[in-house]
């Protein structure tokens, strides 16, 4: 099995649509223009999706309060510092900065909206470049 995609209850699935298109390099899949505003997003390799949407049947979880560790997007980053700053000045906040032994670079950040998002370069990748 292949996974599809990860879902996410949130406050403003239409302003993070926006941000992550504008920001992350995420292209809008299927998008419902009407509440709850069921959006796929993909990442550029077009193999993995995210799902947001604002629905009332659930709570939105408290994702600026959430402990980074508990749920979080992570992103392949060639250049975690520049994408750091970059995300910072479009309204991102700084959580942590790591270097860690093996050669990583992991930048824990938060979106506008308070979810948890990682910028990685590992010291050594760790996802295949296989063609699907």
């Amino acid at each position: 099995m292949k996974l599809e995609h990860f879902a996410l209850n949130v406050e403003d699935p239409l302003g993070m649509t926006d941000w992550y298109t504008q920001h992350l390099g995420m292209r809008v899949i299927r998008q419902m223009k009407e509440a709850p505003y069921t959006t796929f997003i993909a990442d550029d390799s077009g193999r993995i999706m995210v799902e947001i949407y604002l629905n009332p049947v659930a709570e939105v979880p408290p994702y600026r309060t959430m402990n980074p560790l508990l749920v979080h997007l992570a992103f392949v980053s060639e250049n975690p510092a520049q994408d750091k700053e970059r995300l910072c000045a479009a309204g991102a906040t700084l959580e942590s900065d790591q270097h860690l032994e093996d050669g990583s670079h992991l930048v824990m950040l938060r979106d506008p909206w308070g979810l948890a998002l990682q910028l990685c370069k590992r010291g050594t990748p760790m996802l295949a470049r296989v063609e699907w």
